[in-house]
């Protein structure tokens, strides 16, 4: 995979988990992709101060991605 198939992979895997995201008030954005196998994203509204943020980012966020770009080792939130 390319890093630009990369980077729409990841996207695509941001729009699948977005609305869960919204619908609590909160949304993220890809920040940077590094290496072609770290993602930095940011959690934003709702999820800035929520107690299960990294359950979230682990759990839903970090999974999808991975479904769409298996390479992916590790997605981080920079805060």
């Amino acid at each position: 995979m390319t890093s630009e198939e990369i980077k729409i992979n990841v996207e695509k895997a941001l729009e699948e988990i977005r609305p869960f995201l919204q619908s609590d008030g909160g949304d993220i954005t890809l920040v940077s992709i590094e290496n072609d196998t770290s993602v930095k994203v940011r959690l934003e509204g709702n999820c800035i101060g929520c107690s299960v943020n990294q359950m979230t980012l682990k759990s839903g966020v970090e999974m999808t991605i991975k479904k769409y770009v298996p390479q992916i080792e590790e997605v981080i939130n920079l805060s």
